[in-house]
C-alpha cells in the first residue's frame, strides 16, 4: 500500500492537461524575459540606425545653440523637436516589445484560455502563509539565484566596458558622427555579450524549472488507478454492464431458436442451433449455442416448439468453437451440414405424408 502512494509514476497525459487547464504550465521567467529582450535589443539597435540621422541632427543642433539664443521660443521648439523624435522611438520601440512578450509565453506552453487563477481566493490572503512563503527556502534559492546571474551578467559587461574605456583617450580625437558610430559598436558587443550570457542562463532555467515541473506532477500507482477508473469507469460496473448485455444477448438468442430448423447435440455437453433462411441467406447460420446448463436449455426450448434435435458431438463441439453467434457457418462446414439439413428435410417431409 506503501509503494502505491509513492509518487514514482511519469504524469499522464490527462493529469498534464488537466494541469494546463489550471495554469498551471512550466514557465521559464529567464526564457521569456530573454526573448523579450532579444528583441528589444534589436529593435532598439534598429531603431538607432533608422533614425541615427535625426539623432545626430537633434544633437548637433543642440550643442550648436549658444546661451544667447536661448530663450522661450527657442527652448519650447527644441522641448517638441526632442519630445517628437523620443516618442516615436518609443511607440516603434513598445511594439515589437509587447508581442516578444506574447510569443515568448506561447512558445513555451503553446496558447491557453483560463479564469482559474483570476478565481479570488481567501486562502492567499492570509499573512501567515504570506510570511512562510516570503521567507521561504524556495524565495531564498531564488534569490541566490538571481544575485548569482546579476553579478556574473554584469561582471562580464563591465569588464567590456573597462576594455572599452581605455580607447576613449583616442576616440575623443575623433570627429562626433565617429565617435557616435564607436559608442554604437560598442554597445552592440557589450550587449550581444550579455545576451549571450542570459541565454545560457535562459536554457538552464527553462529545463530546471520542467524537471520541477514534471516531477511535481508525478502520480502514485493509486492515483493512476483513480485517474482510469473515472475516465473509462468502475470495472466493477463495466463487469455489471456487460452481465447484462450477455443476459440480453441470452434472451435474444434463446427468443430466436423456435426459428431453427435444426439443433445440433453433443448430446449432453454442446448444443448449437443451426437456421438456412433460402430466401434470405446463402448458407446456414448459427443463430443459438450453448454448453452444459445453456446447453440442455437449447434443447429444451428446441422441444417445446418441435425443433429436431439431432446427435453429433465433433460437428457440435466443432461449431461452438470455430462459429459465433448469428455468424455464417465456414465453407470447411458446408458439406457435413448439408447432408445433415437435407436428413432433417427428409424426416420432416416423411411426417408431413404420414399426417395427410
Amino acid at each position: 500500500m506503501a509503494d502505491e502512494q509513492e509518487k514514482t509514476e511519469e504524469a499522464t497525459p490527462k493529469k498534464i492537461e488537466d494541469a494546463r487547464k489550471e495554469g498551471n504550465v512550466p514557465k521559464s521567467q529567464d526564457m521569456s524575459g530573454l526573448f523579450t529582450l532579444f528583441v528589444a535589443v534589436l529593435t532598439f539597435l534598429g531603431l538607432l540606425f533608422l533614425l541615427k540621422e535625426q539623432f545626430f541632427n537633434l544633437f548637433k543642433y543642440v550643442l550648436q545653440i549658444s546661451p544667447e539664443d536661448l530663450n522661450r521660443e527657442n527652448i519650447f521648439s527644441i522641448f517638441f523637436v526632442v519630445i517628437k523624435v523620443f516618442l516615436l522611438t518609443a511607440v516603434l520601440f513598445t511594439i515589437p516589445v509587447a508581442i516578444a512578450g506574447v510569443l515568448g509565453a506561447l512558445a513555451q506552453f503553446g496558447f491557453i484560455f483560463t479564469t482559474k487563477p483570476l478565481v479570488p481566493d481567501l486562502k492567499k490572503l492570509d499573512p501567515i502563509k504570506g510570511l512562510g512563503n516570503l521567507f521561504s527556502m524556495k524565495k531564498a534559492i531564488e534569490g541566490v539565484k538571481i544575485t548569482f546571474k546579476s553579478f556574473i551578467t554584469l561582471g562580464i559587461g563591465f569588464y567590456l566596458f573597462w576594455g572599452f574605456i581605455q580607447e576613449l583617450p583616442t576616440v575623443t580625437l575623433f570627429p562626433l558622427y565617429e565617435q557616435i558610430g564607436w559608442l554604437m559598436e560598442k554597445v552592440v558587443i557589450i550587449v550581444f555579450a550579455m545576451l549571450f550570457v542570459t541565454a545560457v542562463f535562459a536554457i538552464i532555467d527553462t529545463l530546471i524549472v520542467r524537471y520541477q515541473y514534471f516531477q511535481k506532477l508525478k502520480m502514485s500507482k493509486q492515483e493512476i488507478k483513480d485517474e482510469y477508473k473515472n475516465m473509462e469507469g468502475d470495472p466493477l460496473i463495466k463487469a455489471k454492464i456487460r452481465q447484462i448485455q450477455m443476459q440480453m444477448s441470452q434472451k435474444r438468442m434463446m427468443n430466436d431458436i423456435p426459428e431453427a430448423d435444426v439443433v445440433i447435440t453433443n448430446p449432453t455437453h454442446y448444443s448449437v442451433a443451426l437456421r438456412y433462411d433460402k430466401k434470405k441467406d446463402q448458407v446456414p447460420r448459427v443463430i443459438a449455442k450453448g454448453v452444459d446448463n445453456m446447453a440442455f436449455q437449447i434443447r429444451k426450448i428446441a422441444k417445446e416448439h418441435n425443433v429436431r434435435i439431432m446427435e453429433n458431438p465433433p460437428l457440435a463441439r466443432a461449431l461452438y468453437k470455430d462459429v459465433e453467434i448469428d455468424e455464417f457457418i465456414p465453407d470447411s462446414f458446408f458439406q457435413t451440414v448439408a447432408e445433415l439439413l437435407a436428413y432433417v428435410y427428409k424426416l420432416d417431409n416423411r411426417e408431413v405424408k404420414k399426417g395427410d
